[in-house]
């Protein structure tokens, strides 16, 4: 048994307000320079939608994670060999329209403009030609209109759902849809390693996170076809790619990564998973409708003694298992089990990990006049947003472990509404909590995290080695200002 960590995080979907606050927060603090104006290393999505780049989750079209061929996993993308002979002509990219055309505005023309009876207007132009333009596109271009015919249409996701369900879907009064926070899933199994032919993406030993050597990329792109959930990005200035960094220089002095310490609705959750890197390989290798239990069976459990004996003895400090055992992601995923990777039939094994959201109350058109049931808490059979649409996102099609989630997450509304308000009756809580397979405690404990937790219980950040080795030695404030950050050798282009 190889017990390693992996910070990990946990999205409660159903908090979040769609307001991008977190997007701006990265924005501002990494892709401002020249090349990556188009990055999103975090961005936020309407869902059913088409998402960012258009289409990402089509990996007929893109061929991104991995696949099980034989008996054993292989690339989707190509073999290594295969690459060679797509280094000049990748077909498997994103094009530009699929992300959009980076612009700015003629500010000048609103400063210098001279006294007239016309308010002055700052033009569009673009950053790539340099040219007048007209906006097309943007990073979340159908923000709200998820449940559109025409944006929400194009899902792939939408697939897996009947025709009867589509189109309550889109009934224009019956209009639902919900928003997915998106960064970098820092994956256990990540394709976006396994496709750079130069070795550039490795996985930081001590905490799990996925960055890309700027000194050894050359600039193929592989990674952006090889990554399903396309969380690479290719700076067209450096000619260099690069991705969400999960704030590293941050958690390294016990810091909240910056989208999650300013998300407005506090639906972030960071923590440390123990788990069992020996059994990687054979756990990605499952039918995809086993694919979740098998990720959360090699998550291991830091209160286990044998567990914690064989991690000091191989080398893991104790405040990392401290840790562990106080993650709030260990238990929305393992102990709980209502918190879910984001398609997990792509094999990468992602550890970032989601809340679906709550079922909005069903309701219809009646003599001209919307009517919402009267039953405030639907049934999973009439709800707005169909489970197998659900269980396509973050189940790999498997709609009864999506509605076990649910059944624990009404549980916990049903208690409390019954605690609190007073209009639910006791065989009503009862049965919910049956179905749930819950205790009051469990939802006690869930209703906690979920809506009173503050920062310290949200964000449990280890100690990290490598600054604590330092700290025996020197001042750590002496080493602050490159934590992280800048280049030993500038990178350039070629060889």
């Amino acid at each position: 048994m190889d017990i390693r960590a992996q910070v990990s995080m946990v999205f409660h979907l159903d908090k979040c307000i769609g307001c991008h606050t977190c997007s701006l927060a990265c924005k501002n603090l990494w892709t401002g320079r020249p090349g990556t104006e188009y990055m999103w290393w975090n961005n936020v999505e309407t869902k059913p939608g088409t998402g960012y780049p258009t289409l990402d989750e089509d990996q007929e079209e893109y061929r991104g994670g991995w696949e099980l061929k034989g008996g054993d996993l292989k690339l989707k993308l190509n073999t290594r060999a295969g690459e060679l002979f797509n280094l000049a002509f990748n077909p498997r990219l994103p094009s530009m329209d699929d992300y959009y055309e980076p612009w700015t505005y003629t500010y000048d023309r609103l400063i210098d403009a001279p006294l007239q009876e016309d308010q002055p207007v700052a033009i569009p132009v673009s950053l790539v030609t340099k040219k007048e333009m007209e906006i097309e596109a943007g990073p979340n271009w159908d923000d709200d209109l998820g449940g559109s015919p025409i944006y929400a249409a194009n899902d792939p996701n939408l697939k897996a759902v009947t025709e009867e369900e589509r189109m309550r879907l889109f009934e224009t009064e019956r209009l639902v849809f919900f928003y997915l926070p998106r960064i970098c899933n820092h994956c256990l199994n990540p394709s976006c390693l396994a496709a750079c032919p130069a070795g550039a993406i490795y996985k930081r030993g001590e905490d799990g996170i996925v960055l890309v050597s700027q000194e050894k990329c050359m600039g193929w792109r592989m990674c952006i076809s090889g990554c399903p959930y396309k969380k690479v990005y290719y700076n067209w200035v450096t000619g260099k790619s690069e991705k969400c960094i999960l704030c590293y220089p941050r958690l390294e002095t016990q810091q909240a990564p910056a989208c999650m310490h300013s998300c407005v609705g506090r639906i972030r959750y960071l923590g440390v998973l123990l788990y069992d890197a020996d059994r990687i390989h054979e756990a990605a290798k499952h039918p995809d409708q086993e694919l979740v239990q098998a990720q959360r069976d090699i998550i291991l459990d830091p209160f286990d003694p044998a567990i914690i004996q064989l991690a000091k003895e191989q080398g893991m400090e104790d405040g990392v298992i401290t840790a562990a055992q106080r993650s709030p992601v260990y238990q929305y995923v393992k102990v709980w089990k209502i918190a879910l990777p984001l398609h997990p039939e792509f094999r990468t094994m992602p550890m970032l990990f989601y809340v679906p959201p709550l079922l909005p109350v069903t309701g219809a058109m009646a003599d001209g006049v919307y009517e919402t049931s009267a039953d405030f808490f639907s049934s999973l059979e009439s709800a707005r947003l169909p489970i197998q649409y659900l269980a396509s996102l973050f189940t790999a099609g498997d709609s009864q472990q999506i509605t076990d989630v649910y059944h624990k997450l009404t549980a916990v509304r049903v208690f409390k509404r019954g605690e609190t308000v007073g209009d639910v009756a006791p065989e009503r809580v009862a049965h919910a909590m049956e179905l749930g397979r819950t205790t009051p405690e469990e939802i006690e404990a869930i209703y906690r995290l979920t809506s009173l937790a503050g920062f310290e219980e949200r964000f449990v950040i280890p100690p990290f080695a490598r600054e604590a080795a330092i700290g025996l030695i020197e001042l750590t404030q002496d080493r602050q200002e490159g934590g992280g950050m800048g280049f030993l050798r500038r990178p350039a282009r070629g060889l």
